[in-house]
Formats: structure tokens, C-alpha cells, sequence
């Protein structure tokens, strides 16, 4: 359920329906919309009379939530959310935000000289992995802090913000002291403790969908972050497995539309993983952006014949500038801008 506030309530005002809230037995959740602001009543209210609530000062109206997900809803906020990554830059707004970098830290000469490379072509975000999650035991596993701390002086040299993959609650709190943005990948997509550790957090998440998770999964497993108190949640689609066995993952970008008009939280596109191969990458992200991405998450490798990690589906420097010079026109079309 939601309660809709009046134009122009106090905080006085909002603070004491929360109370109430609270009263019944239930968690309230605050959104401040640029016309109105709602209370989102979470909890069972199977036994519970809401009733009253309607008689509070400035109360407008009660609105049920039929979505299964609540406070990711477009029922609670209407208006998409602009979610902050640091360093200024920020996922959602009438900018397209691109994060790029190589899918591993592999030492600092790799680390800085992409970070610089997807600098001067645009990029607000560095993408990079301090700890891999790989299927093979013996693979690269990555740098672990080390590799936190060369993220972080790569945003010390560029002012790009970072994005990190967070693998475990043991590591929440090391990779929060290092990066701008926490990433869930596909893997722990359904690690709901790891979700709800994360949610604690006032960092910023990148909440990847599950190689195999329908829309409904993918939307409630961002509200187990939200309902934990922290509502900077970015979504990215990076592809699901599907029979087809030419590209390493299928990238489903029918979902961007359906996100859009079912969620109020910004969509980011990485097609890197989702194609699996290099050639594909510039294409499908001019594709993403026309059909209403809010960013991209690109895998950029100063020398991918020799990269330790997911090579042979990572763009060169060149490669990721000339896709940036398309992507202004495919923005411009959308009345957008990189």
C-alpha cells in the first residue's frame, strides 16, 4: 500500500504517517517525488486496518501496489530515478552514462592505461574486477585488494568513478572502502543475503540480472537492496543463456522498454557479456541506446589478445572511441546526450 501526501506537506507532516506506519507493524519507505510524496506501507497487511491512516494531516488518498515488487515499482514513483555513481556522474538523467574498463585488474600499466583510453572518449565509469568470479578453480581469480587499491588510484588520476564486483558479505565493507559502485553479478543475482548486506551499504549498486531470472525476479531482487534502506539501485542487463550457442550469453533488449514501464530504476546495458564477442559489442551498444538504455557497461582492454580474463569479448581503445563518436548520434536521435 501507499500513501500519497498532499502538495506541500512538512516533514513534520510525513514523519508522523511514518509513525503510524511503524505502529502497525509495518516498514515505511520514503519517496520524495518532484510533485508528491508517498509513503510505501512493506510488510503483511493481511491482519492490519490502514484505514486510519487516511485521516492523518495532509494524507491525499491510499493507493494499493499490485506489482509483487513494491518500492521498485513505477506505482510508488512515477518519475524515473536518477541514481549517483560518483566522482559527479550520475544513471538515469537525459545524459547516457557509459562505464567501460577491462573485465579484470590484471597490474597498473593495463589498469591506467584503459582507464586514460576511455576517458578522453567519454566514459564517467571504470569498470573493473579485483575479484573474479570464474567457473574454472584454476582461472585468474583476480587481484584481490590490491586490486581495489589500483581502482582507486586510477579515480585519483582520471576522476572516473569505479565499479567493482562484490562476491561476498566478507567483502562488502572492503570493496565499499575502494569503489563508488558495488556490483552484484549474475551469479548473486539470488544471494539475498548478500542483497540485504549490500542494502545496508550508502553505496550506489549495479544489480546484474541472473543468466536465467524472468523480469519479476530481477525487479524483487532489487527490492530486497531497496527495503534494506539504500534506493540507489541500478539495473544491467548483460544477457541470459539461452539455447542458442553462437553468442556466449543472448541479449534480450526487449527488457529495456519493459523495465521502463514497469520500474522506476535506470537500466544500464553491458554487451560485452551479453554477445561474448568484440565485433558485436559497437552494434549492440548503438542498439541499446535507441531502444532506451540510460548507460552501458563495455569491457575495454588496451591489448585483448593478451588479456587474462574474457578477452575475446573486449574492444579496443580505438574501438570504444569510435563507439562513443556513434553513440552521440544514436543519443541525439533519442533526444539524448553522451
Amino acid at each position: 500500500m501507499v500513501v500519497v501526501m498532499k502538495p506541500g506537506c512538512s516533514t513534520e507532516q510525513v514523519e508522523h504517517v511514518c509513525e503510524l506506519v511503524r505502529e502497525l507493524g509495518l516498514k515505511d519507505h520514503v519517496i520524495v517525488g518532484t510533485d508528491r510524496t508517498v509513503i510505501a506501507a512493506i510488510g503483511d497487511k493481511r491482519s492490519v486496518d490502514m484505514s486510519a491512516l487516511e485521516t492523518a494531516p495532509m494524507v491525499d488518498r491510499m493507493v494499493p501496489i499490485l506489482a509483487p515488487y513494491k518500492v521498485a515499482s513505477r506505482e510508488v514513483k512515477q518519475e524515473k530515478s536518477v541514481i549517483p555513481i560518483g566522482c559527479g556522474a550520475s544513471v538515469g538523467g537525459n545524459k547516457i552514462a557509459v562505464i567501460a574498463g577491462p573485465c579484470s585488474v590484471e597490474d597498473e600499466g593495463q589498469l591506467m592505461a584503459a582507464a586514460h583510453a576511455v576517458k578522453q572518449s567519454g566514459a564517467v565509469g571504470l569498470r573493473g574486477g579485483a575479484f573474479k568470479p570464474r567457473t574454472n578453480p584454476y582461472s585468474f581469480q583476480g587481484l584481490g585488494e590490491e586490486g581495489l587499491k589500483l581502482l582507486a588510484k586510477a579515480r585519483d588520476e582520471t576522476g572516473l568513478a569505479v565499479v567493482t564486483e562484490v562476491m561476498s558479505i566478507d567483502h562488502v565493507d572492503m570493496v565499499a572502502e575502494y569503489a563508488d559502485v558495488l556490483q552484484i553479478g549474475t551469479r548473486n543475482m539470488h544471494n539475498f543475503n548478500l542483497l540485504m548486506a549490500i542494502g545496508k551499504t550508502k553505496k550506489t549498486v549495479m544489480l546484474k540480472r541472473g543468466w536465467s531470472a524472468t523480469l519479476d525476479e530481477f525487479l524483487l531482487a532489487a527490492e530486497y537492496i531497496i527495503n534494506e534502506g539504500n534506493p540507489n539501485v541500478i539495473l544491467c542487463e548483460r544477457g541470459i543463456r539461452t539455447h542458442e550457442s553462437y553468442v556466449r550469453n543472448t541479449l534480450p533488449l526487449a527488457i529495456i522498454p519493459a523495465v521502463r514501464r514497469e520500474s522506476h530504476l535506470p537500466m544500464v546495458i553491458d554487451p560485452s557479456q551479453g554477445t561474448g564477442h568484440a565485433y558485436m559489442v559497437p552494434d549492440m551498444c548503438l542498439a541499446s541506446i535507441a531502444a532506451g538504455a540510460d548507460g552501458l557497461l563495455v569491457e575495454v582492454h588496451p591489448d585483448p589478445e593478451h588479456a587474462m580474463t574474457d578477452g575475446a569479448q573486449s574492444i579496443t581503445p580505438q574501438v570504444f572511441q569510435e563507439t562513443m563518436q556513434s553513440l552521440a548520434k544514436i543519443a541525439a536521435a533519442v533526444d539524448r546526450s553522451t
